[in-house]
């Protein structure tokens, strides 16, 4: 059987015959007239090349080879009545999969509005692809990602951001620091201390080091270390002070100093980030309607930023 000439309509009218016994009835059910079917069944006889009906008690039954190919017509015409259902669910945003690139840092409020969404969509699933801004920068320049979660979005044409979540940077110590409880503190008598900075490419780093660049400010001692978690227990352990992310300090055991110095916190923000030039699937727009509706009751009203309610605008979404 040559299947280039098979169609989805041969298969449905030899469907409907079989099961209701009888041409006339299978034609009224398909809203077709008697002659349309008997051609059907007589170019799918040919395409098979050999019997597929005969008379009986009771009206047609299909032959040894057209029982074979009811079977397989229910077969396909079941899978593309699944396939249809999963394709409305999608296209409701109920179904489907979302990958999201994000910095380091909003690795610890991301899984909180992620819980809240999956509750409501249990059907979708989502990959979180976790990096420095470097690295999260580099997933959004080859169209990796869905959505991007970034401190410092990139720029250019093909770029769609609204700030949604603020992210203070404050600068912490160990708690026996003699700076620890003193009051308006000037940063260059922290100047000669250690600190311990992240890697190149950290958009925490990148921010710091431009504060002290417009402060005039060098630091004299810095230990690079590539992990918030690791910074966080080392200041706490005695080994130097950090700029570090004020949800990371929430997150950990360890509870250092938090140093009153003038200037900081240095006031940050994450943006949701999307591509013009990169179809967003409709699982990832309804995690973007989701956090435009719910972000508030997923994180403390404290760390919302922006007009929340503008978010699909903002990335392209308004006629949705």
């Amino acid at each position: 059987m040559d299947l280039r000439h098979l169609s989805l309509r041969l298969l449905q009218v030899y469907i409907e015959v079989v099961r209701r016994q009888n041409i006339s009835a299978a034609a009224r059910h398909l809203y077709l007239t008697q002659p349309t079917v008997s051609l059907q069944l007589k170019k799918l006889a040919e395409l098979v090349g050999e019997p597929l009906l005969e008379t009986g008690p009771g009206g047609l039954r299909p032959t040894q080879v057209g029982q074979e190919l009811y079977r397989a017509a229910v077969d396909v015409m079941t899978r593309l009545e699944d396939f249809n259902g999963m394709l409305a669910k999608v296209r409701e945003g109920q179904s489907g999969h979302i990958n999201i690139g994000l910095v380091t840092t909003a690795k610890y409020v991301v899984p909180r509005i992620l819980g809240a969404f999956y509750r409501r969509f249990p059907g979708v699933r989502v990959t979180l692809n976790i990096g420095n801004r470097a690295h999260v920068l580099n997933r959004f320049e080859h169209l990796e990602d869905d959505l991007y979660l970034f401190s410092h979005p990139p720029r250019g044409e093909t770029v769609q951001s609204a700030r949604i979540i603020r992210n203070p940077l404050q600068l912490i110590a160990p708690r026996d620091h003699w700076a620890a409880g003193q009051s308006e503190l000037k940063f260059e008598q922290l100047s000669r201390e250690r600190f311990l900075i992240r890697e190149p490419g950290s958009a925490t780093r990148l921010m710091f080091e431009s504060w002290l660049s417009g402060q005039g400010v060098e630091l004299g001692d810095c230990m690079q270390i590539e992990s918030n978690e690791a910074i966080r227990l080392g200041v706490a352990s005695g080994l130097g002070l950090s700029v570090i992310s004020a949800h990371t300090l929430e997150e950990g055991r360890e509870r250092p100093a938090i140093l009153d110095v003038k200037g900081f916190p240095l006031e940050s923000n994450w943006y949701l980030v999307s591509r013009k030039d990169r179809r967003m699937p409709y699982a990832a727009r309804q995690l973007v309607h989701f956090m435009a509706e719910h972000l508030q009751q997923c994180i403390e009203a404290e760390w919302v930023a922006g007009d929340i309610a503008k978010l699909p605008a903002n990335l392209g979404l308004s006629a949705d």
